[in-house]
């Protein structure tokens, strides 16, 4: 049996009802996302992540596939939303950080995918010291409940994300672009590897194609991630006030 860990995470196990979880402290972040520039978010985050962050489209693999990530800083390893080592206060968590340490994640069993996901957890987590999710029964306590919940949702979630990213690239919507920035030296920082919706290109899409877009909810997604194009600038603050506090 294999179990290919999402992005992140080290090594994952199933979770057994007989397992003992230390579940991270309040207001912690797992360490790999000390160093990452950008967070996976899905369809139904972009309400409240676009207050937040700028929200782009990537690909891993030259633009077979698309995936909606929210933008956490400016340069490869830095993270701007974290403060002495805790995520900012205020500012929304995506779920990806908020599931941790738990996930749910595909088997292979004689290199054949399975195709029902398990309740997986960072080996590292399990402890006899932790906290148990289920009763001498097997009945899920409360303590496990809503993070039963969050995973589900969360999987759930992911399919929508994918369907969405999967209708913006067939219609010919999503186009790279780059940010660029002055830094403290005056040397100029490019910031690419980022696709965006291109407004102009939605009045010219067919009367099928824009019911669709609304049917399932992706117009009102469109221009949240649009609107949050803007928190760009709001980045580049961030990273002088950064820049500023170290200097002083």
């Amino acid at each position: 049996m294999q179990i290919n860990p999402p992005f992140g995470y080290k090594e994952i196990v199933p979770l057994y009802k007989n397992n003992k979880v230390t579940l991270p402290a309040p207001g912690s972040v797992p360490e790999f996302c000390k160093g990452l520039n950008a967070m996976p978010v899905t369809y139904m985050e972009f309400s409240v992540a676009c207050h937040d962050y700028p929200l782009v489209f990537t690909s891993g693999d030259e633009g077979k596939t698309y995936a909606p990530v929210a933008v956490l800083g400016l340069s490869s390893g830095e993270n701007l939303f974290l403060s002495g080592g805790a995520w900012e206060q205020k500012v929304y968590l995506p779920a990806y950080l908020r599931r941790y340490p738990f996930c749910m994640a595909r088997v292979n069993m004689d290199n054949v995918e399975q195709a029902e996901r398990l309740i997986c957890v960072e080996k590292a987590f399990i402890d006899d010291a932790g906290e148990v999710m289920f009763d001498a029964e097997g009945k899920s306590l409360p303590k496990w409940q809503p993070i039963e919940k969050l995973l589900q949702e969360y999987e759930a979630d992911l399919e929508r994300s994918r369907e969405m990213s999967g209708i913006l690239a067939d219609y010919g919507l999503l186009e790279p672009f780059a940010i660029q920035m002055q830094v403290k030296d005056g040397a100029a920082m490019n910031l690419t590897g980022m696709h965006r919706v291109a407004e102009k290109k939605l009045e010219f899409l067919n009367a099928s194609q824009h019911k669709n877009l609304l049917k399932k909810g992706i117009m009102g997604r469109i221009y949240a991630h649009l609107i949050s194009l803007d928190n760009f600038t709001r980045l580049m603050d961030r990273k002088a006030a950064r820049t500023q506090s170290a200097a002083a």
